[in-house]
This record gives C-alpha cells, sequence and structure tokens, in this order.
C-alpha cells in the first residue's frame, strides 16, 4: 500500500516548538507502555489480544500499536470516558463478561479457544457478536452487540489513534501544543504539518515530510 505521507514522523516534532514538554511527557508514557496485562488475566490477554488483530489487523514490516496493552492499562486506572450505555455494566465488567462469553462460545462451537480459531472463524464470531447473535449464559444478560459497539470497537480504535504510529498514517502533527494551527482554511496546511502523496507528487511529498521535523 502506498504511503499517503511518505517520509513522515511525528516524533521528529519531539524537540520543535510543536511540542512543550507536557505533550513530550504525554506521548513518552504511551511509547513506554507495559507490554503484558495487568488487569486481565492470561487467558483474557489471549482472548483480547486476538480480537485486536481482528478489529485492527496492522501491516507487516512496523512494530504494531500495542492495542491490547492500551485496553488493559485503561481498565487498571478504571480511566473512564464520560459516560456508559445503560444496558452495560461498569467498562472493567463488561469486558471481563464479553471475553469469557466469547471463549465460551468458542470453545462450545469448535472446541478450541477463540485465540486458536483461524482469521475467517475469529471474524465469523466477532460479526455474530456484532449483530448481537450470541445469547449463551456466560453473558450473563449483557446484550453482546452493546458489547461489541460499545466497548469493543471504541475502545480498540480510540487506543490505535492515540498513538503516534496512526498519527503518521493520517498525517496528524499531534497535540496542538504550544504551537496551534494557523492556516485552517479548506486544503490549507501549515509548513509543520504533513504533506499528502497526491498522484504525481509523491516525491514532492516525501521532500517536504522530511523538513517538517526540523519546523
Amino acid at each position: 500500500m502506498t504511503e499517503r505521507y511518505p517520509g513522515y514522523d511525528v516524533l521528529a516534532k519531539q524537540d520543535t516548538p510543536s511540542w512543550n514538554e507536557a505533550t513530550r511527557q504525554a506521548i513518552g508514557k504511551r511509547l513506554a507502555i507495559e507490554p503484558g496485562p495487568r488487569f486481565f488475566s492470561q487467558e483474557e490477554w489471549e482472548t483480547l489480544q486476538a480480537i485486536c488483530a481482528r478489529i485492527l489487523p496492522q501491516p507487516p514490516g512496523r512494530a504494531p500499536v500495542p492495542l491490547a496493552a492500551y485496553v488493559d492499562e485503561k481498565l487498571l486506572y478504571d480511566r473512564r470516558d464520560g459516560y456508559r450505555h445503560a444496558g452495560l455494566p461498569p467498562q472493567g465488567e463488561a469486558w471481563r463478561r464479553g471475553l469469557a462469553a466469547l471463549e465460551a462460545e468458542a470453545k462450545a462451537i469448535s472446541g478450541r479457544s477463540f485465540h486458536q480459531l483461524e482469521a475467517a472463524e475469529q471474524d465469523a464470531m466477532l460479526k455474530a457478536m456484532q449483530d448481537g447473535l450470541m445469547e449463551g449464559p456466560a453473558w450473563g444478560g449483557m446484550a453482546c452487540g452493546l458489547f461489541f459497539g460499545h466497548r469493543v470497537l471504541p475502545d480498540i480504535t480510540r487506543a490505535y489513534y492515540a498513538h503516534p504510529t496512526a498519527w503518521n498514517e493520517i498525517g496528524f502533527g499531534g497535540p496542538a501544543s504550544p504551537r496551534g494551527y494557523v492556516r485552517i482554511g479548506l486544503d490549507r496546511r501549515d509548513p509543520w504539518e504533513a504533506s499528502e502523496a497526491r498522484p504525481g507528487r509523491e516525491a514532492k511529498a516525501r521532500a517536504e515530510n522530511s523538513r517538517v521535523g526540523r519546523r
């Protein structure tokens, strides 16, 4: 797949006026996250990792964003969203129940754990969850569709787009502190923003992006 912002690395901004010390520390903590489970059990962790790999498959050739670790840390420190669907229990309980129920469904269908299934089998189970078609006793009355739509998707996708790797993909410069953005009109960008590689200008975009980190 062609890079949309070739040569762009948001971390090159660390020592420029684009980021202040608070921003550098916040991003540094994200990059230094513990790789293993601290909230989840090992069995729950294996199921969560398998879910993350199917919700957001990551390309080879680069270090993957540690999605499961971000979800685990969110629950460890009980970092809430500020709202919760009335049909779901608190986030930690919802995740534990959802993972256990998915594992129980996998074993009932195939005799194997969810993380041991083929990718197509995992996708089929996640689609059934999304469509609200799982009603086993392990769900404890929690609607599987609600769990998928209000916990699985948002928690995993937000984890991905909180990471600099995702920012490089979308040309995002990170928190606009303290520099901010000035040229906010349609199809305009500041000199410290990433240049998009539209057809025919890939080389120009790469050259411009190589200079972004020095501004």
